[in-house]
């Protein structure tokens, strides 16, 4: 069957009619929407906002421009979300740092200052090592952790990759040289260069290395074996009750119009479906695990109780 160019043309403008309602009775978005990415390029926060922007292209009538914004662990660009104007054009991609930060007393911004839109994605934390290290499994490493100094790289101090570390120690009597980064990916590069022993940021993150043979990942923090990590033992296989990892959401200045939260909302439930962005997680071996607003919502005050308490335990805070 052959298609006149208007009947294409008309197919195409009730597809957009159909979109577009929720969207015509506010006006919003009438110009280009700010993701902000409190991190650097090239990790897994930046590369899921990437990915987002790309596949809410179908779904939005105005463009996600991705913006990186990376320091403090996070609480630059968290800053600059509920500095700005609660008018629903800048956007931030949080991840769990929004936890562990201001139970560390290192800012005083909580996932209470925003209006969560969705969970996007989990992954855990994984202890990484350079693939000519002299350690071919977890056990050997923490032994010899326990005899030397060893420098341990994270995404900043109080970040969720500290915590994971500082996790180990606790459970192990090991005791790690915490060097902080802007991010997981210059912590990554600094293994690679050969100025760590190691690091704990999430596996995900370091799924181009392994896989390349560059980088070998001893052990990941999560309840179960993850995809594209089928040889890396749990630390609870291991009888190490360690399950820790990072998810990725997104969320506005909590002053945001709910009409506009609403609307925000529908559209990411839409954009989370687009094929696209499915590859773009499978490539990258990042984990999907969607969450609406309220759910969202909910996962944030738990996550929000729980690092509170490992930190008390720890001891960590304020360092």
């Amino acid at each position: 069957m052959k298609f006149h160019p208007l009947h294409l043309l008309a197919g195409f403008a009730c597809a957009l009619a159909l979109q577009a309602p929720a969207f015509a009775e506010t006006g919003y978005p009438s110009k280009p929407i700010e993701l902000v990415v409190p991190y650097p390029a090239g990790g897994g926060t930046d590369v899921l906002a990437r990915a987002f922007a790309v596949a809410a292209v179908k779904h939005l009538p105005q463009p996600l421009v991705v913006m990186n914004k990376p320091g403090a662990s996070g609480a630059i660009g968290w800053a600059d979300t509920i500095n700005g104007k609660a008018d629903g054009y800048k956007i931030v991609l949080l991840a769990t740092d929004l936890m562990t930060q201001p139970n560390m007393g290192y800012t005083k911004i909580t996932y209470e200052d925003f209006t969560p839109i969705a969970r996007l994605n989990y992954d855990p934390a994984a202890i990484t090592v350079r693939a000519d290290a002299p350690w071919a499994t977890v056990e050997e490493f923490i032994a010899a952790a326990k005899k030397g100094d060893f420098k341990i790289g994270n995404g900043g101090n109080g970040s969720t990759w500290h915590l994971a570390a500082a996790a180990v120690e606790d459970k192990t009597g090991a005791r790690f040289n915490h060097i902080p980064y802007a991010g997981a990916n210059p912590a990554i590069l600094a293994l690679m260069g050969g100025h760590l022993d190691a690091i704990t940021v999430s596996a995900a993150e370091t799924y181009a290395y392994t896989s390349s043979g560059k980088l070998r990942t001893l052990a990941v923090m999560s309840d179960q074996r993850i995809k594209g990590f089928e040889q890396a033992p749990t630390l609870k296989e291991r009888g190490l009750d360690i399950s820790i990892g990072t998810w990725r959401g997104l969320a506005v200045n909590k002053a945001t119009p709910p009409e506009i939260v609403a609307q925000l909302r529908g559209a990411t439930a839409k954009v989370v479906q687009e094929p696209s962005l499915r590859e773009a997680l499978d490539k990258q071996n990042m984990g999907y695990a969607y969450a609406d607003g309220d759910a969202f919502y909910a996962v944030m005050a738990k996550d929000h109780a729980f690092y509170k308490a490992l930190i008390q335990k720890l001891g960590l805070k304020g360092q």
